[in-house]
């Protein structure tokens, strides 16, 4: 699939855009045709020989912007974290 192919490799950014790490691979449902997750690597030297036993599964609907880089949705809702 040509979309991807062009996903692979991307960097991901969390909500304070910092990096969490580069697109590995992805999670198809080949029966509804849409994609569920992006998997993650580490990074590092180790990524680089393919040897990284880390990665992160980060499930597509957490996803805000697909563009040079992925950038992630807040985690907290509104009214979430705040006791008081």
């Amino acid at each position: 699939m040509r979309i991807i192919e062009e996903i692979i490799g991307k960097e991901v950014l969390d909500s304070s855009a910092i990096v969490i790490g580069k697109v590995k691979d992805v999670e198809v449902d080949f029966e509804t045709k849409t994609l569920e997750a992006f998997i993650l690597g580490k990074g590092g030297i180790s990524e680089g020989l393919g040897i990284s036993k880390g990665e992160t599964i980060v499930p597509y609907d957490m996803v805000k912007k697909i563009g040079d880089k992925i950038l992630l949705k807040d985690t907290i809702k509104e009214g979430e974290g705040t006791e008081q």
